[in-house]
């Protein structure tokens, strides 16, 4: 009740219209019954509340007593109001703690550092163990990886690169025969190395021989004539003669069945519709080569002879086959002497030198099929070329 009459003198003193007291007379007679009319006009006093201050706890049988500072300073300083709610807080005393350094590890007793020294040491052999357990399997692996045994090897003295010697026809044909071991009769191969530049294609070596000892071989010819070069062919021994039929049937089979092949200069024009197809197996007519000519029965009876041919590869090397290891030394060397008189029938024009065979013929070697090469002299060459020319060609 005494709030709300507070409430009601805060309320006059604000910017509140003033209303007449008689109105709300009923109103404050229903709320006090201490009203008196005598008070209308006064307000009324504000009386301050007390309360009573909380006892304190007592104190336990085994906690010692503090001793408050003096509260008259700090409470003399506060408001009475702030001393409303400031009166019941229990004081605070600040409480000082004594203050700790780590021990250094001079400080530390000698008993303590040795037992703390033996801990470590007992944690590290520890370690050790486990490591040393865990590297022994790899240890042993790799133990028995170095543990190889050596493959036997049979150590050949060092061979010094002496140069050969270069031998006599004879004679090199003779360390021929001794080395072919084989157990087939082995084929005598020449290997000329000319001084001509591959790159000229115009100096190009090709042509055709026949061995005087050839190899037992039947060789199937063919010869494009008409009239009376065909009679020849035949009677030559030609195995095919034919003119346009006979062009017209390998244009439409594609099929070549002859191992040489010969053509006059009439023909030449008519073979290109099938150069493809003779090209493929070696056997289109080439001027060079003596498979295009006039002559058509001596071509014919030299092809039947057995008549091989050379070409200059990319190295600038003839390779080509002279006899087979059971032939006579006499015949080798015949063989021999056609392929250097053929050799040097096809020297080129454009190779202009004063010698027949200085700067044309760089090197010659013959071998057999598996065994080693021996270099010949080009002196007994020219005297086997000699021979050759006396005997078969101006007899």
């Amino acid at each position: 009740m005494a709030g709300f009459k507070l409430l009601l003198s805060q309320s006059r003193r604000l910017s509140l219209p003033h209303f007449s007291s008689s109105r709300f007379l009923p109103l404050y007679r229903s709320l006090s019954s201490s009203y008196s009319s005598s008070s209308d006009s006064q307000s009324l006093p504000i009386q301050p509340v007390s309360y009573a201050p909380k006892p304190k706890d007592p104190p336990q049988p085994g906690q010692t007593l503090q001793s408050t500072p003096p509260e008259e300073g700090t409470r003399s300083t506060l408001s009475r109001e702030d001393l409303r709610y400031v009166k019941d807080v229990p004081n605070i005393s600040p409480i000082s703690y004594p203050t700790r350094v780590a021990p250094l590890p001079e400080d530390r007793v000698g008993e303590a550092r040795d037992q703390e020294s033996e801990e470590m040491a007992r944690e590290s052999r520890k370690i050790q163990a486990e490591s040393r357990a865990w590297r022994t399997p790899f240890r042993v692996a790799a133990e028995e990886e170095k543990v190889v045994i050596p493959f036997p090897m049979l150590i050949m003295p060092e061979k010094k690169n002496e140069k050969r010697p270069v031998l006599d026809l004879m004679d090199a044909i003779r360390e021929v025969k001794g080395n072919a071991k084989a157990n087939f009769d082995e084929t005598v191969e020449a290997h000329v190395r000319l001084g001509i530049d591959q790159k000229r294609s115009e100096l190009i070596v090709r042509g055709t021989m026949a061995l005087p000892h050839g190899a037992k071989k039947e060789v199937k010819v063919a010869v494009f004539a008409e009239g009376a070069d065909a009679d020849d062919a035949r009677a030559a021994g030609a195995d095919i003669v034919g003119g346009v039929d006979l062009i017209e049937e390998i244009a439409s089979t594609g099929k070549v069945d002859f191992d040489r092949c010969f053509s006059t200069h009439s023909f030449m024009k008519r073979l290109y519709k099938i150069s493809k197809i003779l090209n493929q197996h070696g056997l289109m007519p080439n001027p060079k080569q003596g498979t295009v000519t006039k002559d058509v029965t001596k071509a014919v009876k030299e092809a039947k002879q057995g008549q091989v041919k050379f070409r200059m590869d990319k190295t600038s090397i003839v390779h080509v086959g002279i006899g087979k290891v059971s032939l006579s030394e006499e015949f080798l060397r015949d063989n021999v002497g056609a392929f250097m008189n053929s050799l040097l029938l096809a020297k080129p024009a454009g190779l202009k030198k004063t010698s027949k065979y200085a700067g044309y013929v760089n090197s010659f070697h013959i071998c057999s099929t598996m065994g080693p090469g021996f270099r010949v002299s080009i002196q007994s060459l020219s005297r086997a070329a000699d021979h050759y020319s006396k005997v078969y060609l101006n007899a």
